[in-house]
């Protein structure tokens, strides 16, 4: 990734979780994600990697519900906001005795961890981002132990940004032996009603 694209992420951090489903601050549209993705997660207590985490909302709702998360994400920004929330959720007794999450600024397409070192891979709205789609996802699928769980949201938005379905469903089957896709059309996920393509990718071999 590029100074450029890391500058341009810090400069949204700000205004980042103004977006419903970025900041999960209505307890309706936290809850629709809560049902969505919690389900999806082997646990108690599984080792997830939530790459591109932005400000860290989705890898606290993960360690609330017991798990172990480390969050990486480009932005230094993002990372910080990540960090305060984890502090505040923490001295609210928000966590769980054997969950554990912590943020590292770094490049979501070259994850610092070892291989075999995750249950579970979660990117959201990440992998239409990415320079080289194909090597990050050979990379993430290697941070796997056993078949693992990969869970990639993505979509192709009103904007023209994204990546359509069956596109990004076939990266993963370069990796992967299934993938199986799942259509996001419930406006309580979004705090709106949405016209364009949105979309899981549910991967558990």
């Amino acid at each position: 990734m590029t100074d450029a694209i890391r500058e341009y992420w810090d400069t949204q951090a700000k205004d980042f979780d103004q977006e419903a489903d970025h900041g999960l601050r209505d307890p309706a549209v936290r809850r629709a994600w809560a049902d969505l993705i919690l389900p999806l997660i082997p646990g108690p207590g599984s080792d997830v990697a939530d790459l591109g985490c932005g400000t860290g909302s989705l890898s606290l709702l993960l360690a609330e519900a017991g798990h172990r998360v480390r969050g990486l994400d480009l932005s230094a920004r993002m990372v910080e906001a990540a960090q305060a929330k984890a502090a505040r959720a923490a001295a609210a007794g928000g966590f769980p005795p054997q969950a554990a999450v912590d943020f590292l600024q770094g490049d979501a397409s070259e994850p610092p961890y070892p291989p075999a070192s995750c249950d579970v891979v979660l990117a959201r709205h990440v992998v239409w981002a990415l320079p080289d789609q194909d090597a990050a996802l050979g990379r993430w699928a290697r941070l796997l132990r056993g078949t693992g769980t990969m869970v990639l949201v993505e979509g192709l938005w009103g904007t023209g940004a994204g990546i359509p379905a069956q596109e990004c469903r076939d990266l993963v089957l370069r990796h992967r032996r299934h993938a199986d896709v799942v259509p996001l059309t419930d406006p309580a996920l979004w705090g709106k009603e949405i016209s364009d393509e949105r979309y899981l990718i549910l991967s558990r071999s």
